[in-house]
């Protein structure tokens, strides 16, 4: 019994489709997407918003008198579509000056917010007559003639209010549509012909991460190639089937390709370190790209990435930035010991670097300022001195050593390297922050180790296996494990001492141009002088005897 009520379950559950929950009010009807979510086996429909859509219509309704009584009135948004209509087609109401630049392009979109629940149920109706295809790819094919802008305006523009609701006539719609359609489509022409950036962005949305993302657009590149010589150019297919269903042979051999090239130096890091697969594995890649496209197809489905949000002219705002040296040459946010004393080196290293400044002779001062600030060549400034290019060279350096030596200090590389290699080959070796200088010198670093030592690391941080594993795996002992380990840890942070010491001089150079060129430009401005029109030795002395009067300052 308890085996048969499992049948009965499981037949139940790919038999039937998720009931569509009600959006409950008008605000809502032109405002929310659907999204479907898989948990355990179990396939449900949920409503999300599109916070800016909804921020949008509330707007009008605070400023609109006629919309705000629209979104009053009890007739399930008739009146909504037809002012959202109006505005889509004609442009009317006259805007004020209040309304977003764009708002025809915004009416466009909530309108087909509003037919998502078409969308929905012709799908469904298909689905009962024809389930020769799942209701995923159903609601898909829907979708695609309502965020095709051109079909869906074509499909608007034979609405007659008088004779339905745009609910009613849209579902007609669709439901003629996807059963002409049906014969065209096929889920891997879809995987065939997205782009990269677009499956990128579905994976995402579908909630996979990095490494998992390049793992899959690398395994999709090299079945496509696969799919293209068995099953597109094969002269045996059938005719009139060029989007065939691939075979056992097709994903084998697309993992064969997969596994050969992820030892090229060319291949990425994270597709490097995550090992080979099997064609079983790859066919499960694609299904689950499948899927990712199907449910969120970039082209079909309103866009919420901070790019698509641009594209489609909304404003965007980020409180982040990055401060490229200042914040990932001293330390990072992976180490807790120096996440602690991050703010601390930070406040740190602008004083003490103009402390250095102060000490120099004024000699050197003059060789800064004219070097960085104004912008002599060595030569130009040894005729001013009457010494050799040479000699200048060498005094440049020594005041750059000197304030690298105060730099270096701060930040002190050799007492947190060695953490923060351990900690992040254990949190970030799959999936580096590349917007962290720090990881993207690791990165750099792991591709210079031997082969050998590139395999022990993806074993041990990649796959997570441990060293007696690792050990038995590749027949080595285990104390040579260990030791060969060991030795690739210390070559990576030999390799970001070496790299922090190359972030510490960039560093140097762009304070010490930031730092001078604003002295000068400030004794030119009290000099009532322009800059870029100063050429002349005695004008050039004038404003660095200036410069220098005030340099304690």
């Amino acid at each position: 019994m308890a085996v048969k009520e499992e049948v009965r379950m499981f037949t139940k559950i790919i038999t039937s489709i998720p009931k569509l929950p009600s959006r409950q009010n008008s605000i809502e009807k032109f405002s929310m997407y659907m999204t479907v979510e898989n948990n355990k086996g179990y396939s449900t429909i949920k409503w999300k918003t599109e916070p800016q859509m909804h921020c949008n219509i509330e707007l009008y309704k605070s400023r609109h008198y006629k919309f705000a009584s629209l979104v009053n009135q009890d007739d399930n948004g008739r009146g909504l579509v037809q002012f959202w209509i109006d505005m889509a087609f004609n442009d009317r109401p006259q805007k004020e000056d209040w309304e977003p630049e764009k708002r025809v392009q915004k009416a466009w979109e909530y309108l087909t917010a509003y037919c998502e629940e078409s969308c929905y149920r012709a799908a469904v109706t298909v689905w009962k007559d024809d389930t020769s295809k799942s209701w995923e790819e159903y609601i898909f094919l829907s979708r695609c003639f309502i965020y095709e802008t051109t079909k869906f305006r074509q499909i608007l523009a034979k609405y007659n209010s008088n004779d339905s609701s745009l609910d009613t006539y849209v579902t007609g719609v669709l439901i003629k549509n996807i059963k002409d359609s049906v014969a065209k489509f096929s889920k891997w022409r879809l995987l065939h012909k997205k782009s990269d950036k677009e499956l990128k962005e579905a994976l995402a949305r579908s909630g996979r991460y990095e490494p998992e993302i390049s793992r899959f657009l690398i395994a999709r590149k090299y079945f496509k190639q696969i799919y293209q010589m068995n099953k597109i150019q094969n002269p045996a297919k059938i005719t009139g089937q060029k989007w065939q269903e691939p075979d056992s042979v097709d994903f084998a051999e697309s993992a064969n390709y997969y596994n050969a090239q992820i030892l090229l130096p060319c291949a990425s890091h994270e597709v490097a370190v995550g090992g080979n697969i099997t064609g079983e594995q790859l066919k499960t890649s694609m299904e689950i790209c499948i899927a990712a496209l199907q449910n969120y197809p970039k082209s079909i489905t309103p866009r919420f990435s901070l790019e698509a949000l641009k594209e489609t002219g909304r404003q965007v705002e980020s409180n982040q930035s990055l401060e490229i040296f200042e914040q990932d040459f001293l330390t990072s946010e992976e180490v807790e010991d120096s996440r602690e004393n991050q703010g601390i080196i930070e406040k740190r290293t602008e004083p003490a670097l103009q402390e250095q400044l102060l000490y120099l002779k004024i000699e050197q001062k003059e060789i800064i300022l004219l070097y960085y600030g104004f912008g002599l060549n060595q030569k130009q400034i040894a005729n001013r001195f009457k010494v050799t290019q040479g000699a200048i060279a060498h005094r440049l350096k020594t005041i750059e050593i000197k304030l690298l030596k105060t730099l270096y200090g701060l930040s002190k590389p050799p007492e947190w390297v060695s953490q923060y290699v351990a900690v992040w080959l254990n949190r970030n070796y799959q999936a580096p922050i590349y917007s962290d200088l720090i990881h993207v010198a690791l990165v750099e670093a792991i591709k210079k180790l031997e082969p050998q030592e590139q395999e022990l690391l993806r074993l041990t941080y990649g796959q997570k296996l441990n060293e007696q594993e690792i050990a038995t795996q590749l027949g080595i002992a285990l104390p040579e494990i260990m030791n060969i380990l060991r030795k690739t840890k210390a070559k990576l942070e030999a390799a970001l001492i070496n790299s922090i010491d190359t972030m510490i001089n960039k560093y140097l150079q762009v304070w010490l141009t930031k730092r001078t060129k604003s002295v000068f430009q400030s004794a030119c401005e009290k000099l009532g002088m322009i800059r870029d029109k100063i050429t002349e030795i005695p004008t050039i002395n004038t404003v660095l005897e200036e410069v220098l009067k005030n340099w304690d300052s």
